[in-house]
């Protein structure tokens, strides 16, 4: 993760400040969608070799870069909670309370056409 960087920076500005120190798979800025495509003030660049990316930190972190002091770390992987990212319809108890077991399309208890509602008064 690179961070503190200035609002003109670009991501063929970024590639080309850290190819020096190997080969990048992926360089991206985190862009804020509140505004009109201008980024958060961070980044993100990938490394194809572990060893690339710890001479990119020992040589960058607190190096200016368009005029800015930048930081420059290991970024770590988000948490994921089991469950969260998961669709309703995939746990069995979603199912069983509300799909319909006779697989016409209605709900149970819906009114068909061979059992209409009463007729209002």
């Amino acid at each position: 993760m690179t961070r503190g960087l200035d609002q003109d920076m670009t991501e063929a500005i970024l590639h080309a400040a850290f190819i020096p120190f190997g080969d990048i798979v992926s360089v991206q800025l985190a862009v804020d969608p509140g505004t009109h495509n201008q980024h958060k003030g961070y980044g993100f660049i990938e490394y194809e070799e572990e060893e690339d990316c710890e001479a990119a930190i020992d040589n960058m972190h607190l190096a200016e870069l368009n005029g800015k002091v930048i930081k420059v770390n290991k970024s770590k992987a988000q948490r994921v909670i089991a469950g969260s990212n998961r669709a309703v319809w995939s746990d069995d108890a979603w199912l069983q309370k509300y799909a319909n077991p006779d697989g016409n399309g209605e709900e149970d208890g819906a009114k068909t056409p061979e059992n209409p509602p009463p007729p209002s008064p």
